[in-house]
């Protein structure tokens, strides 16, 4: 059976699909995966279908809780990433949770969006004692400090977080319209965004292995 990592948030605008998008193609360098786009907003549909060259993944968007609650019998993948819809009373994002092995939370490190976060931990993964790890996304490197004094927020209050954050580029945007994963774009800092995703999948490669 694959492994299932769940992407999720309860806030939009905080980098999930772009988070979602980016770890499949990371992985895919490696596994067979599967991306499912499980919002109803077709976010990760809208990306890959807008160029027809291989992203390194499959997509399949399925937001049906009933056929979701079937991944874990999905064959011929090692590893299915869903990007889940941002809302914390959706059926298909309960579906998901359920039977996830794994959840990746991303969220900006701004004060607002981390109260949102926390929320959603409390309500939607603590209850299921699923293993976790929130990922800071949208990190402007003028400050970083303020990404640190998130994680050691976190920290505090028990949930952990990748050592590991995506500094926010416009790099990340333009790959979206251009149908590309940060993997094969070419353009300014492609390098440094794409480093990024590659020391997060290392780092929760190396969680799951514990």
């Amino acid at each position: 059976m694959p492994k299932i990592i769940a992407i999720l948030n309860g806030k939009g605008g905080v980098g999930k699909t772009t988070t979602a998008v980016n770890l499949a193609a990371q992985f895919g360098k490696q596994k067979k995966v599967l991306l499912v786009d499980a919002d109803i907003q077709g976010s990760a549909s809208w990306w890959v279908g807008r160029n027809q060259n291989d992203m390194g993944f499959d997509l399949s968007q399925e937001t049906n809780p009933q056929l979701l609650s079937d991944l874990r019998k999905i064959k011929g993948y090692d590893l299915v990433v869903v990007d889940t819809p941002p809302a914390l009373q959706s059926e298909a994002l309960a579906t998901v949770v359920a039977i996830a092995d794994y959840l990746v939370l991303p969220t900006p490190p701004a004060a607002m969006d981390l109260a949102v976060l926390v929320e959603t931990v409390k309500t939607a993964v603590v209850p299921v004692k699923i293993p976790h790890r929130v990922l800071l996304t949208k990190v402007d490197m003028r400050s970083v400090g303020e990404a640190i004094e998130a994680q050691n927020t976190l920290q505090r209050l028990g949930i952990p977080a990748c050592k590991a954050f995506i500094r926010a580029y416009k790099a990340h945007e333009r790959a979206a319209l251009e149908g590309v994963a940060i993997t094969q774009w070419r353009g300014k800092n492609a390098k440094e965004a794409e480093s990024d995703y590659r020391r997060v999948a290392d780092e929760l490669q190396r969680d799951w292995r514990k």
